[in-house]
């Protein structure tokens, strides 16, 4: 499932050809979302914001598009009349005098006016989004220091949306190795250098994501792994999908685990219990 800074470049690239732009024509493949259409037609995009991973289109005329990819879904930004390569399912269209955004096989979509996005059962759950410019690395420590999720693992902790939005599985595993945090541990058994590095790396490393498009490896040596001739995959981060590797700081082996039903990848050298 695309996470927080995936779906944020997605939103920016929508952005580009969709803000400020009147919207000639709008297709809507969802039966019930049909009669918006007509109320679509000829308003113009003001902006596109994304909270977590949930990204939401947002018109003039007072309503916004909700559009979650969940593990499926993808948006594809074509010029107006092509259409993309892929076996998806089309959910919704939205085409300018020259541009397409296109968003397929999402299976969470909806047309929402401000009142009931202030409503959204999602929405109204989620905690601050990892990449909000007003989210500092003080915040994200008072979140955990907060009852309700200082006594929880951190590696499910993690996981829930109602924490930090945006966060996700590949994220995870990058945050807890950056910071030297065994993903056992709870944030009530963290002394204060492992708590700060905690809250540091949370915001370092989702903001590191975001500008390189999912690379969280150091710049330097995902350079010289890529210049060696290692695939996109095999430069991309520190610990996740490295499973049997060398750990890059210790030279131990990653292992992987599972905790709350996802896989984990951790260096029991750097990352031992607490």
């Amino acid at each position: 499932m695309p996470e927080g800074p995936e779906i944020r470049r997605a939103a920016d690239r929508i952005a580009k050809v969709l803000v400020n732009q009147p919207i000639a024509a709008a297709e809507f493949i969802v039966p019930s979302l049909q009669p918006f259409e007509k109320r679509i037609n000829g308003s113009v995009v003001n902006r596109i914001d994304t909270r977590g991973k949930a990204m939401l289109t947002r018109f003039d005329n007072g309503l916004t598009l909700y559009s979650h990819n969940q593990l499926y879904g993808r948006w594809f930004v074509t010029k107006r009349g092509r259409l993309p390569r892929t076996n998806r399912s089309l959910r919704v269209a939205l085409h300018t005098a020259a541009h397409s955004a296109l968003l397929y096989s999402a299976t969470e979509v909806d047309v929402l006016t401000e009142s009931q996005l202030q409503h959204h059962p999602f929405l109204r759950r989620i905690g601050p989004d990892i990449l909000d410019t007003e989210l500092t690395a003080d915040l994200i420590s008072a979140r955990l220091d907060e009852a309700r999720f200082r006594r929880r693992s951190v590696g499910g902790l993690y996981l829930d949306q109602s924490f930090l939005a945006g966060l996700g599985n590949y994220l995870r595993t990058e945050i807890l190795y950056r910071a030297r945090v065994n993903p056992r541990s709870r944030p009530v058994d963290l002394d204060k250098a492992a708590h700060r590095r905690l809250a540091r790396e949370t915001l370092a490393i989702s903001k590191r994501s975001y500008r390189t498009g999912g690379v969280t490896l150091s710049r330097e040596r995902a350079r010289i792994l890529k210049s060696s001739g290692a695939s996109f995959e095999n430069y991309r981060f520190w610990a996740f999908g490295r499973r049997g590797l060398p750990c890059y700081v210790c030279g131990d082996r990653i292992t992987r685990l599972n905790i709350a039903g996802r896989r984990l990848y951790l260096c029991p050298g750097c990352q031992p219990p607490a």
